[in-house]
């Protein structure tokens, strides 16, 4: 069964009865192992706009040349 066939069924649902669908998936994720690619105590790199002077002004000029290009 397809999420595109389930998925007139749940929205049918009551919220109660959501939130409870919604227990038991996330309980049977957390019961099967590598769910996600990220190790547990392990420390991640990730790039945020913060120090990176410049890159608001390069977005921008993005920006407008894909508008004029549109």
């Amino acid at each position: 069964m397809t999420l595109t066939e389930l998925l007139p069924a749940i929205q049918q649902l009551s919220p109660k009865e959501k939130m409870k669908l919604i227990r038991i998936l996330a309980e049977e994720l957390d019961t099967k192992e590598d769910i996600s690619p990220l190790e547990p105590y392990k420390t991640y790199h990730l790039p945020t706009p913060y120090d990176n002077f410049g890159v608001g002004e390069l977005l921008m000029q993005t920006m407008e040349s894909a508008d004029k290009s549109d």
